[in-house]
């Protein structure tokens, strides 16, 4: 959301709350999938960088894949047109979202080499890197939990230093999260993203 609104929102949550009631309203028969698809859809046709990145994490964590965020945005060529079009695709690049590589768009997903499972203490969390991607690992004895390092809101890459005790603070817009559940516990209102994970002979491996 942006700065204005936030401020009309404080200003006059009498008239603002109307609007989003009505926007509220307007999606409740589309599964949350499609909904947000749509709104990436507007964000692209208003051009709205901001709004763009937010909805594009909200469609991803809902369970869009970078597969069907492309065939939506192709599906829109009519009233998006190419310039349009390019202009998303430039964003998702800078983004540097994993799944949006080439290599990952035509994978159906593979377990991948994360570490020893020893590397971990229990109780303890830590960041890595694998294959490109970013994770906090968190280990709570035999059981690990293992998170994309990208915040949901508008996927920025949270770093090591962000990290205090289980406690994860994004830099950009300051949502804070418990790594021992991924849940988010201030500003913001989305979880972590979960990635399933196993350990197999010592390895801890991780699936996407």
């Amino acid at each position: 959301m942006s700065d204005a609104l936030n401020y009309l929102l404080k200003a006059r949550p009498e008239a603002l709350g109307h609007y989003f009631a009505f926007l509220k309203d307007a999606g409740k028969h589309l599964d949350p999938k499609t909904r947000n698809l749509i709104s990436v859809i507007t964000k692209v046709h208003a051009q709205t960088d901001r709004g763009f990145r937010q909805y594009l994490g909200r469609a991803l964590r809902e369970g869009c894949t970078p597969m069907e965020v492309l065939d939506a945005l192709l599906m829109a060529f009519p009233a998006l047109g190419l310039a349009k079009i390019i202009w998303a695709v430039d964003i998702i690049l800078d983004m540097k979202i994993p799944g949006f590589q080439p290599e990952a768009l035509t994978s159906l997903g593979q377990w991948h080499d994360v570490m020893a499972s020893s590397a971990v203490g229990d109780g303890e969390v830590t960041r890595t890197e694998c294959d490109g991607r970013g994770l906090f690992i968190y280990r709570n004895k035999k059981i690990f939990q293992v998170y994309d390092s990208r915040c949901p809101h508008q996927t920025t890459d949270i770093p090591q230093l962000a990290l205090k005790g289980s406690t994860l603070t994004c830099p950009k817009h300051q949502w804070v999260f418990d790594v021992k559940s991924g849940d988010c516990i201030k500003k913001g209102n989305s979880p972590l993203k979960r990635i399933d994970s196993k350990v197999v002979k010592g390895r801890l491996q991780a699936f996407w």
